[in-house]
């Protein structure tokens, strides 16, 4: 089982950071390449760049919750949300008599 995990390519967890501007304030945020990669990918379905999505999710959690104590978690923590989500209307359901079965 593990060895899914353990063969990763070490790009995708190597940190990386960037810099944008939330409220007018420049930010840095450091996060793994894989994230980085999901929330482009959220970006784009939302047709949005991925600077105006975290810009567009700290808008929206600090209107919601107030102050966020570690909005990078909140990133990646949004990023397994959205490929749970993604996985589950992919996942093609069998009837079986009358239940649906996944």
């Amino acid at each position: 089982m593990c060895e899914l995990y353990v063969k990763a390519d070490p790009i995708l967890y190597e940190s990386r950071s960037r810099s944008l501007r939330i409220r007018g304030v420049v930010t840095t945020l450091r996060l793994e390449n894989q994230f980085w990669d999901i929330l482009q990918e959220i970006a784009e379905v939302d047709g949005m760049t991925t600077n105006q999505l975290i810009s567009k999710l700290y808008d929206e959690v600090t209107e919601l919750r107030g102050e966020v104590d570690n909005f990078a978690s909140f990133l990646r923590v949004s990023c397994t949300r959205y490929l749970a989500q993604r996985e589950a209307r992919t996942v093609p359901l069998t009837v079986v008599g009358q239940k649906a079965v996944g």
